[in-house]
């Protein structure tokens, strides 16, 4: 058995889609109030932010700030535009994800039409948590793409400065050209790693958390091998939840978010933190942390 190192990087690991459905929400806010999670980004466009389930998420800073909570942008469909005459959309939505991206690399899209829904999503974060985020990222790494990012950096820029973005590029020690999602995603974080720095805005030194979404993966296995090369301050995605009639449909990842949850609340997820030498960044001020 390994033996378990002393901390020596403290990380930040965060459940994306705060929002997509009560059941995603409940399972995130478990992880949470468990010390398993110390970040997660909401989706403001998605259909279930409103009864209890914000101020559910804010209770849990109450005594002491115990995650970071930040705006997912969402630019991609089921998903529908914040903001009046935004296009281009299908059928009143976003583009599906291989379509944005394609217009977004052939360059077809508006900039300044994207600025303001990044923007409205923006204010309707502040609006519903009464400040704005501690961070900004982009669901399905939408905000990486060309055009995108443009937008979305200068409007983060503007509005939330004091925010870090979160840039999707690995640590050096973690590249294997094989794995050919994230390859792409480091190629893409290269330009947005150059744009945000030139804006001032802090970003994570490293991030992990992609893998092959397929009914085969073993998240068990997966994970630990995130952390290997992490540095200190660096960053995982991920995505854990309960399925419910909800989810299922909006998104097309649903079991694969009980697996993580499962492993999450586990005593091998402890464990792994410990041999590998790492524990999760303790929150505090505007989230901190992003290099």
């Amino acid at each position: 058995m390994q033996q378990n190192r002393p901390v020596s990087r403290h990380i930040w690991l965060c459940a994306d889609d705060y929002g997509i459905s009560p059941a995603v929400n409940a399972g995130i806010r478990e992880l949470i109030a468990g010390g398993r999670l110390n970040a997660t980004s909401v989706m403001v466009a998605a259909p279930y932010l409103g009864g209890d389930e914000a101020p559910a998420l804010e209770r849990l800073n109450a005594n002491e700030k115990c995650a970071v909570i930040g705006l997912h942008v969402t630019l991609t469909g089921p998903f529908k535009p914040m903001s009046a005459g935004f296009a281009p959309t299908r059928d009143g939505a976003f583009l599906p994800l291989p379509d944005m991206m394609r217009s977004a690399v052939t360059r077809q899209l508006r900039v300044e039409m994207l600025a303001v829904e990044i923007a409205t999503q923006l204010q309707a974060f502040e609006k519903i948590f009464g400040r704005l985020p501690d961070f900004v990222d982009g669901h399905q790494h939408v905000h990486l793409f060309p055009q995108v990012r443009d937008a979305f950096i200068k409007t983060v820029a503007e509005i939330a400065p004091t925010a870090w973005v979160r840039q999707c590029g690995r640590a050096n020690s973690l590249r294997r050209l094989h794995d050919r999602k994230a390859l792409v995603l480091d190629i893409l974080s290269m330009a947005f790693r150059r744009r945000a720095e030139r804006q001032g805005l802090a970003i994570n030194p490293a991030f992990a958390g992609a893998y092959n979404f397929t009914p085969k993966a073993k998240f068990a296995k997966i994970f630990p091998r995130f952390l290997t090369g992490l540095p200190d301050g660096g960053l995982i995605m991920c995505h854990p939840g309960f399925v419910d009639a909800e989810l299922k449909s909006l998104d097309s990842l649903t079991t694969l978010r009980e697996h993580e949850f499962a492993y999450f609340n586990s005593d091998a997820f402890p464990q792994a933190l410990a041999e590998h030498g790492v524990a999760l960044a303790r929150p505090s001020g505007n989230g901190g942390g992003a290099a």
